[in-house]
């Protein structure tokens, strides 16, 4: 599946991936702190391990995330034409195969992202704590990251041209009122095309991430990781107590078509909640 993926996206942008060299690692800058966050100091060869192993395992990462995306697509397929009239295939065979299906690719799934995930948890310092780069790191992960925008751009735009024509199936097949399994044929293909577009933007975004989190930008400044560090136990407690009370109002009143708003007024609260606190932090500052 990951070949797959590789031949039709990897292609549009083959011409413009290069692999970079490991640069030597010299004497190490003074290491500052950040309020009372600790301050890892990461030296080159962590650097260069780090972004390698980033780049090697994004396209299998990306890859089984858009297996999960598609696996649905055979259940919803052989439920559609167990529809027709003239169809041999009953509504039971139709769930049987189609779950068998679908649980046979989320477990192909699973078994990339799960051993792919335990390769990168020894870097998941990046994410959390405050770090301090030797001297000559930050110059050459600047100028791996400026070498490679040009791709994060164009695969950017790839991915949301994917999502997008994706839609147009379904807008025609409304359009024209065509029969059931045209409309089932229709979500199949907007899984498919969402499904590349999110391995593009997986495979080259988590290389980008890679250069961001080593130099502190974006979703991973100081500040964030601050902020992260004050809600991360707050919201562990918080989604558990919202899952538990979705789970018991909609047990116990049977009305779950319409307790999902549940989860919409607990996302507001959330974002609300880090607003404040980010506030008070930079107040505080």
């Amino acid at each position: 599946m990951s070949k797959v993926f590789d031949v039709s996206t990897d292609y549009l942008l083959k011409d413009e991936i290069e692999e970079f060299p490991k640069a030597e690692v010299s004497v190490s800058d003074s290491v500052d702190t950040y309020e009372n966050m600790e301050v890892r100091s990461v030296s080159m060869e962590e650097a260069n391990e780090f972004m390698e192993l980033t780049r090697k395992t994004s396209g299998k990462i990306a890859a089984a995330v858009a297996v999960l995306i598609l696996s649905p697509t055979v259940l919803l397929l052989l439920a559609g034409l167990s529809e027709l009239a003239d169809s041999l295939l009953t509504e039971d065979m139709a769930a049987g195969i189609g779950m068998i299906a679908l649980l046979l690719m989320v477990v192909a799934a699973l078994v990339v992202l799960i051993p792919t995930g335990m390769q990168l948890s020894r870097f998941e310092y990046l994410d959390k704590e405050v770090i301090s780069l030797q001297y000559g790191v930050q110059g050459v992960v600047e100028k791996k990251k400026t070498e490679f925008e040009p791709v994060y751009r164009k695969s950017v735009v790839i991915g949301v041209v994917l999502c997008i024509i994706g839609v147009i199936p379904m807008m025609g097949a409304i359009a024209l009122a065509v029969p059931d399994i045209g409309f089932v044929v229709c979500v199949d293909l907007l899984l498919m095309y969402v499904a590349c577009g999110v391995y593009t933007f997986i495979r080259y975004g988590s290389i980008q991430e890679s250069y961001n989190k080593l130099l502190q930008e974006g979703d991973y400044t100081k500040e964030k990781k601050e902020l992260g560090r004050k809600t991360g136990v707050f919201a562990k407690i918080y989604w558990c107590t919202v899952t538990a009370i979705y789970l018991g109002i909609s047990l116990t009143m049977n009305n779950w078509k319409d307790s999902w708003i549940i989860w919409a007024v607990a996302g507001v609260l959330f974002a609300a909640f880090q607003g404040v606190i980010q506030v008070i932090s930079k107040d505080r500052r």
